[in-house]
């Protein structure tokens, strides 16, 4: 299912908008926003490699499972969600995964990360997805309270088993 939502503003004059990877503007602030995450601690503290920068946004254009947002304040890309559907099998459903949110440090504290979020689960709405999914480093506590604020919670299937664990096998 296509979902192409109109821009939204929050009340601090930020607009946000569906990433369109093909305009070069929206491109550049793209891997922008994204090696500024990067370089934090939070995103591994590096910048992208040089072939990542060349490559990622028309890799990204093929794909039909990727969902973005840009926030803008005025012409200045300061926000950045990008999102890939999943499948849940237990629900029978799509779901949209929040694979990186990225708020400029020059933004934060702004709710930018709240407002990207929210256009995330109207997409997923629109997909008919079941549930939003995300990971976040356990000691980032800006990030969690900001995602708890959103509504998100741990997984948990059976409260006596635990909750999930996000692993990783580089190939």
């Amino acid at each position: 299912m296509e979902f192409d939502p109109p821009a939204s503003s929050t009340a601090d004059g930020i607009r946000i908008t569906p990433l369109r990877l093909a305009e070069p503007a929206h491109a550049a602030a793209f891997i922008m926003l994204l090696d500024h995450y990067a370089r934090d601690p939070m995103g591994g503290g590096r910048p992208l490699d040089d072939d990542v920068r060349t490559t990622l946004a028309g890799r990204l254009q093929q794909r039909c499972d990727y969902v973005a947002f840009i926030a803008f304040h005025g012409d200045t890309a300061c926000g950045l969600i990008n999102c890939f559907e999943g499948f849940s099998t237990f629900a029978a459903r799509p779901l949209l995964n929040v694979h990186d949110l990225v708020v400029h440090a020059d933004y934060r504290g702004r709710s930018i990360g709240l407002a990207l979020l929210h256009a995330a689960e109207e997409a997923a709405r629109a997909r008919d997805c079941c549930k939003l999914t995300l990971e976040v480093l356990s000691n980032n506590s800006t990030a969690l309270a900001a995602y708890d604020r959103a509504g998100f919670r741990p997984y948990v299937l059976e409260p006596a088993a635990g909750q999930a664990l996000f692993l990783q096998k580089w190939l």
